[in-house]
């Protein structure tokens, strides 16, 4: 899996939690069909004052569960 850079190095540490736009970039969709996701509850999202983060675990975890649905048909 590609090593994202997001918004800045951060040396040897990996982001735990990205916003929305960077999530939806990650796995490469539209902010829409990703706000999508969210209300559908197929992703994590914790929110932290007006901030929504998305672990990027949670991203991994949607990712596989896709990869195997697809492998399935």
């Amino acid at each position: 899996m590609p090593n994202f850079t997001v918004a800045r190095d951060l040396g040897d540490h990996e982001r735990i939690a990205v916003r929305i736009p960077v999530a939806a970039q990650m796995i490469g969709i539209s902010r829409s069909k990703f706000y999508e996701l969210l209300d559908a509850g197929e992703i994590e999202a914790i929110k932290l004052g007006r901030s929504t983060l998305i672990p990027v675990a949670s991203l991994k975890t949607f990712v596989e569960e896709l990869r195997q649905r697809s492998a399935k048909i």
